[in-house]
């Protein structure tokens, strides 16, 4: 099942997912760092990475809802489909909370900011194996033809075209 929404041949929601998943691990990395070092610096910095993690999320689900939708229904893939959605649509979640019950003092996450960080990079792992099984196992966002001798996607050639690329 290909990709709904291309960007240069490739899927774009697989190009949008490492921003969020990056943003929140570093920014879970700089508020424990910063709580064994006391470098508000970090923390401010982890404080805005939150922010743009949250954004990021976002996007990131437009374009995943949109491969997800064509998804056969009754299929193994849609179900999985449905647990990565929403399972990051909680992480999301969580972390707005975290931001949210630090805005005031961004450069102080209380230790439940700093436990609702981790279980959302824990949740992150999770539904990040979850996309990894849509993928690599169930073929979802795969061009049809897919093999070690595909030609680029910029070649406008399909990826079946057994001519080398």
């Amino acid at each position: 099942m290909e990709s709904r929404v291309k960007l240069f041949g490739h899927p774009v929601h697989p190009m949008l997912i490492p921003f969020p998943l990056g943003l929140f691990a570093t920014a879970v990395l700089f508020d424990l760092i910063a709580t064994f070092g006391d470098r508000d610096s970090l923390e401010r910095a982890a404080h805005y990475m939150i922010v743009v993690g949250i954004l990021a999320g976002l996007l990131a689900a437009v374009f995943g809802a949109i491969d997800w939708i064509a998804i056969p229904s009754g299929t193994r893939a849609k179900r999985i489909g449905v647990l990565h959605g929403l399972g990051n649509v909680v992480i999301v979640v969580v972390f707005s909370v975290a931001w949210l019950l630090r805005r005031d003092d961004p450069t102080s996450p209380t230790s439940f900011v700093l436990i609702l960080e981790i279980v959302g990079v824990i949740g992150a792992l999770i539904t990040g194996w979850l996309g990894g099984e849509l993928v690599d196992r169930l073929g979802v966002g795969v061009d049809r033809g897919a093999h070690l001798d595909a030609p680029s996607s910029l070649s406008g050639r399909p990826a079946g075209d057994k001519h080398s690329g």
